[in-house]
């Protein structure tokens, strides 16, 4: 039997979750977290063979302890809101075993899940597609991959018009500390504001 832990600060989408996994033969919802907090409380007490993890979540984000999880041996399949092109290559990079968009868990959840537990990584073709352009891109990286998970998470909310309240209730921060990550963020983009960042986002495709 495969044990999973769903982490996800929505919880009807944990519940229906919850419902497809139900239907899927040999696999096990063991535990349930709504923020990263409870993530690492749940993998002390207990033990899974896949978690399934959202990237945005109150707190510490899903990136952000991604490393810890892999040093401690656990297989994590990021499910997040956003495209295979913000986030997924960062993702792989710090250890996860797979990178599903929500739009796409029901066709393929079941699949990604029994694929991790079974040793292997899940790679969509979306997600190949980027790792390869991460391949060719590497010898010249762009302003952005100077950036920490957090400043670029921040830098992609920016870009998307929301205010440093906005994102500090989003993300449950307080607003200097936005305020604190929009500063490195454009000293380390060499930008000077809110405009050049939302320009500069669009032309690279990291938002919509």
């Amino acid at each position: 039997m495969i044990r999973v832990l769903l982490a996800d600060d929505h919880l009807m989408f944990r519940e229906g979750l919850k419902q497809l996994l139900s239907d899927a033969s040999g696999i096990q919802v063991a535990g349930e977290a709504s923020n990263t907090g409870e993530v690492m409380s749940q993998v002390q007490k207990e033990d899974y063979h896949v978690i399934v993890l959202d990237i945005s979540m109150p707190g510490r984000d899903g990136i952000d302890i991604l490393d810890e999880l892999k040093r401690d041996g656990y297989h994590v399949l990021i499910l997040s809101m956003y495209p295979e092109d913000q986030y997924a290559v960062r993702a792989f990079k710090l250890g996860a075993a797979g990178y599903l968009t929500k739009s796409r868990a029901t066709e393929e959840l079941v699949e990604a899940i029994r694929t991790i537990a079974g040793g292997s990584r899940y790679i969509s073709k979306e997600v190949a597609e980027q790792l390869v352009l991460d391949l060719e891109n590497d010898s010249k990286k762009l302003p952005h991959d100077r950036l920490s998970n957090r400043e670029y998470q921040v830098m992609c909310m920016i870009a998307s018009g929301r205010s440093v309240k906005e994102i500090a209730n989003e993300l449950s921060l307080s607003i200097s500390t936005i305020s604190t990550n929009r500063a490195r963020i454009l000293h380390k983009m060499e930008m000077k504001n809110n405009s050049e960042l939302t320009y500069y986002a669009i032309k690279y495709g990291l938002v919509k």
